[in-house]
């Protein structure tokens, strides 16, 4: 499908898109930037699409629609990825942490009664 090279407006605004998907990652999280960055994205693809269609397929807005739609893989990619990490250490985490039983603990603690610091009980 590449039809050339995308327009600067559209490379521009894809990389404009990224950065701002990076600052929001160290104030909001991975999640949250990248479900910003992929609205951005579709809004730019739909407006690329619309403006394909009175110029035709030969028009330069088939790279720019590509182009998009490459970025927009990534980002789904990196956000894919993310939300899996945090999969994997909630359950790593999860793992160490036992479950209160419903019956109460398996073995209670035994009452030992007072004992004496180092000493025998029969002198």
């Amino acid at each position: 499908m590449s039809a050339g090279m995308a327009t600067d407006e559209v490379t521009d605004a894809i990389a404009h898109i990224e950065m701002h998907r990076q600052e929001t990652q160290k104030e909001a999280g991975l999640a949250a930037a990248c479900s910003e960055a992929l609205r951005k994205l579709h809004e730019l693809l739909k407006g690329e699409q619309a403006a394909a269609q009175p110029h035709g397929p030969d028009s330069g807005h088939l790279a720019n629609i590509e182009a998009v739609m490459i970025e927009i893989k990534r980002v789904k990619k990196l956000a894919d990825v993310g939300s899996q990490g945090a999969i994997l250490k909630r359950t790593h985490t999860g793992q160490r942490q036992s479950a209160p039983r419903p019956g109460g603990p398996r073995n209670p603690p035994r009452n030992k009664g007072r004992r004496t610091m180092g000493r025998r009980g029969d002198r």
